[in-house]
């Protein structure tokens, strides 16, 4: 699987199990909603300092967005 794709997904599960909108990540992450939007679309490459970022602002770990899904 593209990890592109796989981090897009998990981040945009996590985001929604947490009720979440994009745009309220993307006021605690400081990274704007379009960006948000195209990490979950998997048009993104996050660095790992991204990676973590993201991670904080949904209250997850950076290996919550790494990780396949194990119900898929």
């Amino acid at each position: 699987m593209d990890m592109r794709r796989l981090i897009g997904q998990n981040f945009a599960r996590i985001r929604q199990a947490r009720g979440l909108t994009q745009e309220q990540v993307a006021e605690r992450s400081g990274f704007s909603q379009q960006y948000i939007s195209g990490l979950e679309r998997g048009h993104r490459n996050p660095t790992v300092v991204t990676l973590f970022e993201l991670a904080q602002a949904l209250g997850a770990s950076p290996l919550d967005l790494l990780q396949q899904d194990p119900n898929r």
